[in-house]
């Protein structure tokens, strides 16, 4: 059976990029990567990425008036790779409802918080002065709001007593590399789709929740 091909969209070092690259070199994983592709031409993930042999592009926002026009040769090089599903992989640019509507339902993102929860930036500082006792990370279509869409898995992780937001974010990160290949399994493999804004899984997988543990 073809494998999903995936593009991933990187601004900084790649490490839920590396995580996926790892799944994808596991034998029976339904995805491959056809691009890695950054707005930022010294992001450190692109090295990573050249190291696995994998296609790249950047495309520098900087150069660009608009953000239509940004997203537009996006959206081209992402198509010409023939990719399936867009993987935001620590993405750091707001998208267009243009450009999120264009890829609707086949655009995922990974945010470190248990959305809806903390959405946006800082969510561990966020988490520990809220004094939640569980925090975490989220994989989910995007939508045009901001961290926000139908929910694919979650992983919790215990707010530990005298946690730093330092500390606290390693172990998210930790559960962030474990959560984000096994929900692009579940959706490569067409046993997650959307159904108005809830994911449905396969009936043997009934949701996903990861214990990083």
């Amino acid at each position: 059976m073809a494998r999903t091909k995936l593009a991933i969209l990187i601004s900084g070092r790649g490490s839920n990029m590396q995580a996926l690259i790892d799944a994808c070199a596991q034998p029976g994983f339904p995805a491959e990567i056809a691009l890695v592709l950054s707005n930022r031409p010294d992001a450190g993930g692109l090295d990573r990425a050249r190291e696995a042999g994998l296609p790249t592009a950047v495309v520098d926002h900087a150069g660009y008036e608009t953000r239509e026009a940004f997203e537009a040769v996006m959206s081209d090089l992402i198509e010409a790779a023939g990719a399936q599903l867009v993987c935001l992989a620590g993405f750091m640019r707001l998208l267009t409802a243009d450009f999120v509507n264009h890829w609707r339902d086949r655009l995922i993102n990974i945010h470190p918080s248990l959305l809806p929860a903390f959405p946006g930036l800082h969510t561990h500082e966020r988490a520990i002065e809220a004094g939640v006792k569980l925090h975490g990370c989220t994989v989910h279509f995007v939508r045009a709001e901001m961290d926000n869409g139908p929910i694919i898995g979650q992983a919790a992780v215990p707010v530990l007593s005298g946690d730093t937001p330092d500390a606290l974010a390693t172990r998210v990160l930790a559960a962030e590399h474990k959560l984000y290949p096994a929900c692009v399994k579940l959706v490569a493999s067409g046993k997650a789709r959307v159904r108005g804004d809830i994911v449905k899984t396969d009936a043997k997988v009934d949701g996903l929740l990861i214990n990083p543990a």
